[in-house]
């Protein structure tokens, strides 16, 4: 009885120390970490935006180039990344960059879109955090699909506001690309994601337009 005792009581001081290790590892690897994910997302923005001279830089550089070339602006209740390169002596920017998140199949969906001054033709796409399935809706995070977006509307030819993932092989229209074999229930999730930012977008487009 008294060694069960020292047994239990062993490993419920283990158990507490190995807890306490792990919290401070936690918090003294916390601001790494954020840092880490700060300069992914920072890296998406960019690559969307077209930005060059980022690809293969430190984080500290990578963050020196987001600051030179992107003004961040607060239209009413969203935030617009602004694309005004560094090189040129110009106000208006050649680009524009919203971030967006949704609801995916297994959890949050977070990306950005990037726009040209139209506010209408898109420039780039990136979905930077997701947790679908690796080889199947995880494919929205590859470069064939968000290849795909390039030139793509957020209106329909008609002028309507909208975005649509059809079945693989069936996009034929300006606002729509394909999906990806084998999941369709990502990307249905994706396109309301993205439909419904268009419609947003659109509202708001008078305020962005150059």
């Amino acid at each position: 009885m008294k060694d069960n005792m020292r047994t239990l009581i062993f490993a419920g001081v283990l158990g507490l120390i190995c807890a306490l290790v792990l919290a401070g590892v936690s918090q003294l690897t916390a601001p790494y970490r954020q840092a880490n994910e700060r300069a992914e997302e920072v890296r998406n923005y960019l690559s969307a935006l077209g930005v060059p001279g980022w690809q293969g830089v430190s984080s500290s550089e990578l963050l020196k180039v987001f600051e030179q070339n992107i003004r961040v602006d607060q239209q009413g209740k969203r935030t617009v990344y602004e694309y005004i390169p560094s090189s040129l002596s110009q106000a208006k920017p050649i680009a524009v960059a919203v971030p967006f998140s949704g609801t995916g199949l297994w959890g949050p969906i977070r990306g950005v879109l990037a726009l040209e001054p139209d506010f209408t033709t898109i420039r780039g796409i990136r979905f930077f955090d997701q947790q679908e399935t690796p080889g199947l809706g995880g494919e929205i995070g590859a470069k064939w699909f968000q290849d795909q977006f390039v030139g793509k509307r957020i209106v329909s030819a008609g002028g309507d506001p909208g975005f649509r993932i059809t079945k693989p092989g069936g996009s034929t229209q300006i606002n729509s690309v394909d999906g990806i074999t084998g999941a369709t229930m990502t990307s249905e999730r994706v396109q309301v994601i993205l439909d419904n930012l268009a419609k947003e977008l659109l509202k708001e487009k008078s305020s962005h337009v150059q």
